[in-house]
């Protein structure tokens, strides 16, 4: 893990290396909950009695491309063995029908010199098939049908060649290999951001190399009931993100705080500081874009539940103005700091009168208070007396 060994500070983490790192005290997962979206990005979701398990086959390059690499590696060794023994079985079967193995007098000619047993058959059907072409064996133009065998296991070779390399060039060049670097923060927080009370995450890329029209997508994911009684285990709900130039695009230069106004359309416009903590509920973040130096699209994911959301707090800036230049602290990416916040719902503010209106009676209340105290100090000293 490039956290532990100090290369990449522990508040935040990369979205595939999620796994195996110690929680902050502050966040307390619970035991054996279970959650849509793994904080690494996997999908936490098992699929279980398929049937048709031959729908797989009939996509062989992607079930190849899925499957880890030493199950690949074995297959396409094994593909290897098996045309290169039985095209041998088929050269010692030519050579054995025209005789080729007996030992007869310098007239002959035998259809591929040099095979005196399978061995031999063998270890030609290796030279053909790779080109090695050592020259102590050779096909003669005394069988047609050995010079058919000898086209089609080229073609063949090629097909299993083809393949290998187009296996090995995707599996390494993989668009979840580019989300290695692109980063989200181990905690989401809500707080007030202009007046609005505001769900909000931090997303960064560690790269140079840019990601091009790079897009954010935030959903709710949550157990409800329609007005039919009909129970969806995981209702997945788009939140809109407060975002100026009108769409979900962003300029993924340095890290972003990706911001959603908790507004009346919003499902948590209705939860408040206790609420959260007491609702099962997941918020999904999805970055994707196309990868500048391949044009591969990539996609990176991560997942809040309730625990991992803090009330009234907000992150920490990280970019600051130096020598001419830009510098972003990555140390400072996943700190957040209190901010004052209301710990009621957006929808019980709203009826109050708006956050402007809590803030208010917060100083009103607050001055009130200041000015008793005042009294009470200005009373006490004038019994002294």
């Amino acid at each position: 893990m490039l956290s532990r060994k100090g290369l990449i500070p522990e508040d935040y983490l990369p979205t595939r290396l999620a796994e195996g790192v110690l929680q902050p005290k502050l966040f307390k997962a619970t035991p054996g909950k279970a959650r849509f979206v793994a904080k690494n990005g996997t999908c936490n979701v098992a699929h279980t009695n398929i049937r048709e398990q031959g729908r797989f086959l009939l996509d062989v390059f992607t079930t190849l491309v899925d499957l880890k690499w030493l199950h690949t590696i074995i297959i396409f060794t094994m593909s290897f063995l098996c045309s290169w023994l039985l095209f041998g079985m088929i050269w010692w079967l030519i050579a054995f029908a025209h005789g080729d193995m007996d030992q007869r007098g310098g007239d002959f000619v035998p259809c591929v010199t040099g095979i005196h047993s399978f061995a031999s058959a063998f270890l030609f059907s290796i030279e053909v098939q790779v080109t090695i072409g050592f020259g102590g064996r050779m096909i003669t133009e005394e069988c047609v049908s050995a010079i058919i065998v000898l086209i089609v296991q080229n073609i063949v070779g090629l097909v299993i060649n083809a393949i290998m390399l187009g296996c090995i060039f995707m599996k390494t060049a993989q668009a979840n290999r580019r989300a290695e670097t692109l980063i989200f923060s181990k905690h989401a927080v809500i707080s007030v951001r202009n007046n609005k009370l505001c769900f909000m995450v931090r997303i960064g890329d560690l790269r140079k190399s840019m990601i091009i029209s790079a897009t954010v997508r935030l959903q709710v994911v949550r157990r409800s009931t329609t007005d039919e009684g009909e129970v969806v285990p995981l209702d997945q709900i788009d939140i809109h993100i407060d975002n100026p130039v009108g769409t979900n695009g962003v300029f993924l230069v340095s890290p972003l705080i990706i911001c959603h106004v908790i507004d009346k359309d919003s499902p948590l416009y209705e939860l408040s500081a206790f609420d959260l903590q007491h609702e099962d509920i997941e918020v999904i973040v999805v970055l994707e874009g196309v990868v500048e130096t391949t044009g591969i699209t990539t996609q990176a994911r991560t997942s809040y539940v309730s625990e991992e959301i803090l009330w009234g707090q907000r992150f920490v800036p990280t970019v600051s103005a130096e020598e001419g230049m830009y510098a972003v602290d990555y140390s400072k990416f996943g700190n957040t700091t209190k901010v004052p916040t209301p710990c009621y719902s957006a929808k019980k503010m709203d009826e109050a009168g708006g956050i402007a209106r809590f803030k208010l009676n917060e100083g009103v209340t607050l001055r009130a208070t200041v000015r008793r105290r005042r009294g009470s100090v200005f009373r006490r000293s004038r019994k002294e007396m």
